[in-house]
């Protein structure tokens, strides 16, 4: 075989392998003409698809289990300095929801449509999913992701960190891989499938393969591998813009980062969660991220005042906050590297960031007394595991705390200025996380703050439009289902704006409510996951959901900024009015069966297959 026949086969086999990979280049109808020879022939090809003239790159940061108050840029007393720059040169935005937990939010942001209507109502895992459309999670292709659209329409796109939202079932090396991030848009990953993982042992994932981890901390390694992939493509297509999907697993458990960081906060938490509670209000109130009439809820019955705690609980607690504080901090500081490179290589002004702030509210996992190395929730008492923990102390936020994660009394705190938690979708505490939008060649109001309502879904469509991008009719042959966001570009310049996301429901496990033009309806579902892990080993005889006996509440968030005063005996028509639209939008979204966390732990759910 001469050269140049060995040169054209191996152009062969790379634009056959190209080919093959490259979903966007979907082959036209041939306009061309085939005679007998190529002289009496014309050639005809497919245009290659190119980006919208000017679009920006794209990159969505999304952390994990942050509230509402924990990061200074909102008002919170852990150091983001980098998130501060964000926010001072683009838009905070106050007023925006996620689902209440982690892999239902993932799945809305990423579709652009709600929660349960993606099949995403819980989780993909094989113990919580359940054989129903709204629960089996699995999302349906006629439902794209933005890394789809977007490469659909000339984009690389890339992600690391969690995803989330593969099924348990799909998870191995034998794949399928559909429902791999590969198999959901993304032209590489570098991350974990699940919802949680150690940060310096994690169960990795490189492509459509595990690989092995090299024992850094993952935030390090997720940075490095978002830095390659951008930096690779620049090099060879420095005009093709990319979308970047960075999610960390900071700051779900465990909570591990080295002690520079956690040490950093020695001390400053010793005056513990109620004198914290007090203090990130007042800032919110000094930074204008909430109203000035807003009143602080009390802290919640399940929490001890700090005051009545021993010196060993209290010794305890702070070193678990210090080194959550310190993991957010440094999350913050590698999101920053990434940052940084985009400035150095001159990248950074033409791109759009949005920065969610947590996928939920703090989590409630942790247990009234924290946890270092086990799954504390259903296995002891306090009292053991505080003289666990106490024993352990030195471990928390180290390779060996595998399982570290602080009280339910700092997740409270984390939440300032909302009741509740992680999983509580009835609550803000567990719905309402902070958005950051840096955008300079489309935001003139820099630093400015803004209170119309959004949910993760709006980020989709405001990706399209401000990237001039059409949502697209098909995917790959497979018409595309209606997106259910929309999108917050309107406000981007104008802060009075109205808010045009005017209906949204939640459901997480029972708890669940409406929102509907500032009120909203809803039900703090009982026996929560904490409070089944207290009682789990004394079972019920029969089933007992109480669905029909829970109670609805009702606030007005236009004057009750944190949801303190119940007016559902005052205004009985609103409260039904707003019960007949859950009704509605949850038969629209596939909402029924209602599940519920005691279905869920106690096994009456049954795994696919059996």
């Amino acid at each position: 075989m001469n050269r140049r026949i060995a040169s054209i086969l191996a152009v062969l086999f790379v634009v056959n392998y190209a080919w093959a990979q490259n979903y966007t280049q979907q082959q036209q109808p041939f306009k061309g003409v085939i005679g007998k020879t190529l002289a009496d022939s014309k050639e005809s090809w497919t245009k290659p698809v190119t980006a919208p003239q000017g679009a920006p790159n794209v990159i969505w940061i999304m952390l994990d289990d942050v509230g509402f108050g924990a990061a200074a840029t909102f008002g919170g007393v852990i150091r983001t300095p980098y998130f501060d720059t964000l926010a001072s040169k683009g838009l905070r935005y106050t007023n925006f929801h996620t689902t209440g937990i982690c892999a239902p939010s993932r799945a809305a942001l990423l579709t652009g449509r709600n929660h349960h209507y993606v099949h995403m109502g819980g989780f993909a895992h094989t113990s919580l999913a359940a054989g129903f459309p709204g629960y089996d999670g699995r999302i349906p292709s006629d439902k794209g992701t933005i890394a789809e659209v977007l490469r659909e329409n000339g984009y690389n796109t890339f992600a690391v960190g969690k995803f989330g939202i593969t099924p348990d079932e799909d998870g191995t090396d034998a794949g399928p891989f559909d429902r791999w991030p590969l198999g959901k848009g993304f032209d590489h990953f570098f991350g974990f499938l699940g919802s949680q993982t150690d940060q310096y042992k994690p169960d990795l994932v490189e492509d459509n393969a595990h690989v092995k981890p090299d024992g850094r901390h993952l935030n390090e390694q997720i940075t490095d591998k978002a830095i390659s992939y951008i930096t690779r493509q620049q090099k060879v297509a420095s005009s093709k813009p990319f979308f970047l999907y960075y999610a960390p697993g900071a700051t779900h458990a465990p909570h591990q980062v080295a002690k520079e960081w956690s040490d950093e906060y020695k001390g400053k938490f010793d005056d513990g969660w109620d004198a914290f509670r007090e203090k990130v209000f007042a800032n919110q109130k000094k930074l204008g991220i909430i109203p000035a009439n807003a009143v602080l809820p009390d802290r919640d019955p399940m929490i001890k005042a700090w005051n009545t705690l021993s010196p060993d609980e209290r010794k305890l607690y702070a070193r678990f906050m210090e080194v959550y504080a310190g993991y957010l901090t440094y999350t913050d500081y590698e999101i920053g590297r990434l940052i940084n490179y985009l400035k150095a290589s001159s990248q950074l002004d033409n791109t759009l960031i949005f920065v969610v702030i947590g996928d939920n509210g703090a989590s409630k996992e942790g247990s009234l007394t924290g946890d270092i190395d086990r799954f504390v929730m259903f296995q002891t008492t306090d009292e053991e595991n505080i003289r666990h923990n106490l024993a352990k102390i030195g471990e928390i936020g180290t390779p060996e705390g595998s399982q570290a994660n602080y009280p339910l009394g700092w997740a409270q705190a984390a939440d300032v200025p909302f009741r509740y938690w992680k999983q509580d979708a009835n609550a803000e505490g567990g719905t309402r996380n902070p958005l950051i939008v840096y955008y300079p060649k489309g935001i003139k109001d820099a630093g400015g703050i803004r209170t119309q309502y959004g949910h993760l879904i709006d980020l989709l469509p405001t990706t399209l439009e401000i990237t001039g991008i059409q949502p697209p009719k098909y995917i790959r042959g497979i018409k595309q289902d209606t997106i259910q966001g929309t999108s917050l570009a309107y406000s981007f310049n104008n802060a009075a704006a109205p808010s045009r996301h005017r209906i949204q429901y939640y459901y997480i496990y029972g708890s669940r409510s409406i929102y509907k033009d500032g009120w909203k309806a809803e039900v703090y579902h009982h026996p929560d996951y904490v409070e089944i892990s207290r009682t789990l080993n004394t079972p019920p005889a029969v089933k007992k959901n109480n669905f029909d006996t829970d109670v609805w509440e009702l606030y007005n968030l236009n004057t009750d900024f944190t949801e303190r005063i119940n007016v559902a005996a005052k205004y009985p028509v609103k409260l039904n009015e707003l019960k007949a639209l859950f009704d509605k939008e949850a038969k629209k979204n596939n909402v029924y069966p209602m599940i519920d966390w005691e279905d869920a732990i106690r096994q009456r759910l049954k795994p696919i297959g059996k």
